[in-house]
């Protein structure tokens, strides 16, 4: 368990879909955390950042804080992009360092460029080829350079109940449309966000080695076939498509698996995403 029910815990983003998430599930086991968004502690302003610190003195920070629009951030959203992703991870793991504390980087499948026919392992080198994944990566590096003590988790098709997300778009949509086409030539694992809260607690309660862990649900499928999966009882036909057929602002790779063996290897219980998927549209009754 937590080292000590005074353990201090501050959530970076605890109003996004992850954060939530998590609050979520701090709550129900009764642990005591600080949930700060944008508007309490802007993560991209040092001085503040420093002071908050100073003032709570937290122990362990899941950053969960993050610009995620994938798309935007190759133009209007780059220089936003850059400032939250790259100079607030990077305040906040010196701020970290300052005090000795741990920090929890989420990070994503984006970093490699997907071009690699067998599965990303945490050693691979990153080779990012968008945007968002290239500021992700160099967040990655912030952490590596001012902390000894974190965990950078690698995680990718995230969905859960508390945000916007390819389910619940596809959801959306098949209340509209009798058909749908969706990309058959991307492959990854979709990754639940309660399963990702889950693991970010595990890591840190079971003292786990610091360093990457990669997180998603187990299987893998293309979005074509997460698509047919989620609407699976819907009258709407879902077909396949080829990316060029469905151009995107920002690359999108061709085959981001990530090998979950590291995490495996933790006793960490990792279930597939088609029993992820039966779960969580059981919890938000679709």
């Amino acid at each position: 368990m937590y080292r000590g029910r005074d353990m201090k815990i501050l959530i970076t983003g605890a109003q996004g879909q992850l954060g939530t998430e998590l609050r979520h599930l701090l709550d129900s086991r009764d642990i005591a955390y600080r949930g700060t968004d944008a508007h309490d502690l802007d993560i991209t302003d040092e001085k503040a950042v420093d002071h908050y610190f100073k003032d709570c003195q937290p122990d362990l920070i899941y950053h969960c804080a993050a610009y995620t629009a994938v798309d935007k951030a190759e133009d209007e959203g780059k220089a936003l992009n850059q400032k939250v992703n790259v100079d607030g991870t990077r305040i906040l793991a010196k701020a970290a360092a300052a005090i000795d504390a741990t920090l929890v980087y989420i990070s994503t499948d984006y970093v490699f460029d997907g071009d690699k026919k067998d599965i990303y392992t945490v050693d691979d080198q990153p080779a990012p080829r968008n945007e968002y994944g290239r500021a992700k990566y160099e967040g990655e590096q912030q952490v590596q350079k001012y902390l000894k003590k974190y965990y950078i988790i690698r995680t990718s098709w995230v969905f859960g109940e508390y945000g916007h997300n390819f389910v619940y778009t596809m959801l959306d949509l098949a209340k509209t449309h009798k058909e749908l086409t969706v990309v058959d030539d991307q492959y990854g694992r979709p990754s639940w966000t309660k399963n990702l809260a889950e693991f970010m607690t595990f890591a840190v309660d079971q003292k786990l080695a610091y360093g990457i862990y990669h997180l998603s649900n187990d299987n893998s499928c293309n979005w074509y076939e997460f698509a047919s999966a989620i609407l699976a009882d819907k009258d709407v036909t879902v077909k396949p498509v080829s990316s060029a057929e469905y151009p995107q602002k920002a690359w999108r790779p061709r085959h981001s698996i990530l090998d979950l063996s590291k995490t495996k290897a933790t006793g960490f219980k990792i279930e597939t995403w088609q029993d992820a998927l039966k779960e969580f549209l059981q919890i938000i009754g679709k």
